[in-house]
């Protein structure tokens, strides 16, 4: 008696697979005749029946045991079958998941969409530059005949920068200070207050003596570049006017400068009395020097006014609002482009994503067609393994027939015949077929 008999025939049973093919990773596992035959024992039932002469030679249909291997092979056939019928079917609706019809359509559409879009902004663009070019057409003209007009044809407007119009104004607050500032040392002398007293008075000469010497030369002496009789003549007015305004107002500044240090009632009017019957009459040198220097800055004040702008009144004016004109269109056109070019080139990025993506599901198109098309020949080398198990040539030597035969005298030649093929229908109805579609698009 064998040893562990019992235990031998448990390790046995539990190394046999509950199955009649071999384990493999295939989708259709190789069917195992020999685990087929040994499970229908069919070398038993082979002699068996040889010895019995069952089946007749001249039988010729299947008898029972052939009918019960073929229903195992139809089986297991009918199986794999089912197993390539789900993976069609996973395959179609992977394809079908692909949607390149729906994306296609979208790509129309986003292409309509940004065409409008694109129209849109540029007619918004169009009417915009519209109107800044008629007001480019309006200060162009207004310019032109400007400078008709006043025969400036040949000459371009002085225009001045911000900044250099803001040193401009800083320098007549400079002089207006520093005036104050050497007044009021001066006339500190004669002034109860002292210095303070001095510089409140001399705030206020050096105010009229700056501040209004540049606004006469800005507004009132430029008249006499005008080619207007009448606006010369009010030029020349405001020439003079000045001229005698900064000789008047610093010799009252410096008579009362010498009245404040002995007289105490009544300066006003001393000081008015001097200036009309002696103007010159001054005896202290300081005082010389204090109507010196506010002429000085006087004059300082009447050059920066002249020179704040244009010389030729209203030409600057003219040509900063046709140049603002002329900068606001090029600016509005430039934005506009910039603008365009944006929609185009977000239109062109989402474009070129959309088609990467599509290169992609293109690319698994063809993996899905190739694992498809690799599927199908699997089940078709399959079938035709599963047809050699089946066929009686390949039971000559371990199967039923074979193994019958052996036992027979005479020897029945039929029983060597081929006479078991499956059918071929999947060739022709492939299920949830989609090929026309996956061809369509691999095109």
């Amino acid at each position: 008696m064998a040893k562990f008999e019992a235990l031998n025939n448990l390790y046995n049973s539990l190394r046999e697979s509950s199955h009649d093919f071999r384990i493999t990773t295939d989708p259709f596992p190789p069917f195992d005749a020999d685990k087929l035959a040994k499970s229908m024992e069919i070398e038993r039932k082979a002699g068996e029946n040889g010895k019995a002469n069952v089946p007749a030679p001249a039988a010729l249909d299947f008898d029972d045991v052939e009918r019960a291997i073929i229903d195992r092979v139809e089986s297991q056939r009918g199986d794999s079958f089912q197993i390539l019928e789900d993976q069609l079917h996973t395959y179609a609706t992977r394809l079908r998941n692909l949607d390149f019809d729906g994306h296609f359509g979208q790509i129309e559409m986003t292409n309509h969409s940004s065409v409008e879009d694109f129209q849109a902004d540029v007619a918004v663009g169009r009417d915009e530059l519209f109107m800044r070019r008629k007001d480019l057409r309006a200060t162009d003209e207004e310019l032109e005949d400007f400078r008709k007009r006043n025969r400036l044809e040949k000459r371009v407007a002085r225009v001045k920068g911000k900044l250099e119009t803001t040193l401009k104004v800083l320098f007549i607050v400079f002089l207006l200070l520093l005036e104050t500032a050497v007044n009021g040392v001066y006339l500190a002398k004669g002034n109860d207050s002292g210095l303070v007293g001095g510089i409140g008075y001399a705030f206020g000469f050096a105010f009229i003596n700056v501040v209004g010497t540049f606004l006469l030369a800005l507004f009132g002496i430029r008249q006499l570049n005008r080619r207007s009789v009448v606006l010369k003549f009010i030029g020349l007015l405001s020439l003079i006017f000045w001229i005698a305004l900064a000789i008047a107002l610093n010799l009252a500044m410096a008579h009362y400068r010498e009245i404040s240090a002995t007289a105490v009632d009544n300066i006003g009017a001393l000081v008015r009395q001097r200036v009309v019957n002696d103007p010159l009459g001054l005896s202290d040198i300081d005082s010389f020097v204090l109507f010196a220097g506010g002429f000085l800055f006087s004059v300082a004040a009447l050059l920066d006014g002249l020179f704040m702008t244009d010389p030729y009144p209203g030409y600057a004016g003219t040509y900063s609002r046709y140049f603002s004109a002329r900068i606001e269109y090029a600016d509005e056109k430039d934005h506009r482009i910039e603008r365009l070019k944006e929609i185009r080139d977000e239109h062109n990025e989402k474009i070129e994503v959309i088609i990467q993506r599509l290169s992609k599901r293109r690319k698994e198109c063809a993996a899905i067609i190739d694992a498809r098309t690799r599927m199908t020949k699997l089940f078709a080398e399959h079938q035709t393994s599963l047809e050699g198990v089946a066929r009686i040539r390949n039971f000559e030597a371990m199967s039923w027939r074979g193994s019958s035969s052996l036992s027979r005298r005479p020897f029945p030649l039929r029983h060597a015949m081929p006479r078991y093929r499956q059918p071929r229908s999947w060739e022709t109805q492939t299920p949830h077929d989609s090929s026309s579609q996956s061809r369509s698009i691999m095109k």
